[in-house]
């Protein structure tokens, strides 16, 4: 056999390879509607864990308000609250603390994104995000960190207080 035709045997073998490897890849990568439905699932139980934490900030801090979030933010839930307070001049001044977490709705970057922001005192004390792939997320994961910024919030509102 001559070079030429062992060559053009070698891309063909090289070829049929590559569609294989691209075939196996697609079976193993799930499909647009089931990261969608995972993303679902997770966002669902992961924003009833928001609540179930955020809940038990007021117990503990009354004249917090509860308030439930979904739309195009995501899901999850707020606590907030605001303070009047009025110095020895008479003057009024406002102290607003916040804390709001929710899961951000599905995207084409098919990550599950756990975004939230605390505000103690009029301060912005954090602002985060955490966010993994929808078919290598970890719940677990997600819900420790949840609760690690629920209890970090409370931290730095009861040094504020």
């Amino acid at each position: 056999m001559e070079f030429e035709q062992r060559l053009r045997k070698a891309i063909q073998r090289g070829q049929r390879r590559g569609d294989e490897q691209k075939k196996e890849a697609a079976a193993e990568a799930m499909s647009q509607e089931e990261v969608k439905s995972l993303h679902s699932k997770y966002q669902l139980s992961l924003s009833e864990k928001i609540e179930t934490c955020l809940c038990q900030l007021p117990n503990h801090f009354p004249g917090f308000q509860f308030e439930t979030v979904y739309g195009q933010r995501g899901w999850g839930a707020a606590v907030s609250r605001d303070d009047m307070q009025v110095d020895q001049s008479g003057r009024r001044s406002n102290r607003y603390s916040r804390l709001e977490m929710t899961i951000r709705p599905f995207s084409n970057a098919h990550v599950l994104d756990l975004a939230a922001k605390g505000t103690v005192r009029n301060r912005e004390v954090f602002t985060r995000n955490h966010f993994e792939k929808v078919d290598e997320a970890d719940w677990d994961n997600f819900a420790e960190l949840i609760d690690l910024w629920v209890l970090e919030f409370a931290e730095l509102y009861a040094a504020q207080r």
